[in-house]
């Protein structure tokens, strides 16, 4: 079963295909995917690594967390599967929302 890989701290010139490239020392890379502006397109200095078993994606963390690449250190973690609750998070409150508006005086 194929697990991704959150990559953080990478250098802005790193591509999708340097990516690729560098995890392939660990095992099967699935796919590799430098996270980009929408506006600029310019990378956003992190991204995802997908291994194709669990047990490459330990071999990468472990091989990759802390190591230099290309001049920064980037952080390897396994990545955390988005919450399916809604999501969202906290209460919201303001005009419209919650309690009454009222005066303070």
């Amino acid at each position: 079963m194929a697990q991704k890989l959150f990559i953080g701290g990478l250098p802005f010139s790193v591509t999708s295909e340097r990516l690729r490239e560098v995890f392939a020392a660990a095992g099967t890379v699935e796919s590799a995917t430098v996270v980009t502006d929408s506006g600029t397109g310019r990378s956003r200095g992190f991204g995802f690594v997908e291994m194709a078993t669990v047990e490459e994606a330990q071999e990468a963390v472990s091989r990759f967390n802390g190591r230099d690449l290309d001049g920064r250190q980037i952080k390897v973690e396994l990545a955390k599967s988005p919450d399916r609750s809604g999501g969202g998070g906290g209460r919201r409150e303001g005009p419209g929302r919650g309690r009454p508006r009222t005066s303070r005086w």
